[in-house]
């Protein structure tokens, strides 16, 4: 199953007085693990940036006038997620904003039911206590050192991995790698091997070995394989 993590900066809080989207990242999952497939994009909200905001993410109104519009990138955006499910921390914040600018080119919004709220998920699991990002990596045990200023790239990063412990997908994915190195053949050294739990009946009956030993004895002394067999160490001495 393809999913895509994503996360959004913006100018502000509130889409309807204004405030734009300036970044967005995503990264793709597949079966709930990280492909190395991302989208990234610095836009242009075409208005200033209010220094709350700047302090946030560090985006400066310099930095971001060079950048391409929403409109410029929507198409490689909307490619790039699909209709895959979109895991977000927050998620009727970040929609929001993505919709605002969609709606402003007439083009369609994406739909709450392809949604999945990290947020939500987190306060069902973890009741009663803060479930910012920062918490749950800390709480996941997360290295979330890079993260001194918000930035949408990387904050879809340390998401997927969030939300990997979250559903209890990792636990799943340690199993099937244990798993793994009982199976595996070929490798240098001892390689365990996973035990039947109940030995396989054996097929060859009594009456079935007597069968064999009757049909070796009328080959004689010399049945050919014998050819191909190494020379008794006696004999190769001599």
């Amino acid at each position: 199953m393809r999913e895509i993590v994503l996360d959004t900066e913006t100018t502000g809080l509130d889409p309807l007085r204004g405030d734009r989207l300036v970044e967005v990242g995503c990264i793709e999952l597949f079966n709930r693990m990280p492909t190395g497939q991302t989208f990234h994009r610095y836009m242009n909200p075409e208005r200033d940036m209010p220094a709350e905001a700047f302090a946030v993410h560090g985006l400066s109104t310099e930095f971001l006038a060079s950048k391409p519009l929403f409109s410029e990138v929507v198409e490689e955006f909307l490619a790039f997620i699909g209709d895959a499910p979109l895991v977000i921390h927050n998620a009727s914040f970040d929609v929001s904003f993505i919709n605002a600018e969609l709606d402003r080119l007439k083009r369609g919004p994406i739909l709450k039911d392809r949604l999945v709220d990290t947020l939500l998920l987190a306060r069902r699991k973890h009741p009663g206590v803060s479930n910012r990002l920062d918490d749950l990596c800390s709480r996941y045990a997360i290295d979330n050192s890079r993260r001194t200023k918000h930035g949408a790239l990387l904050d879809a990063e340390l998401l997927a991995e969030v939300y990997i412990d979250l559903i209890g997908a990792r636990q799943s994915q340690l199993i099937l790698a244990a798993e793994s190195v009982d199976i595996r053949v070929g490798a240098g050294g001892d390689t365990p091997r996973r035990q039947r739990e109940i030995p396989l009946v054996l097929r060859v009956s009594e009456e079935d070995r007597l069968a064999h030993r009757v049909f070796v004895a009328t080959l004689g002394d010399k049945p050919i394989w014998n050819d191909f067999l190494p020379a008794p160490i006696a004999a190769a001495a001599g």
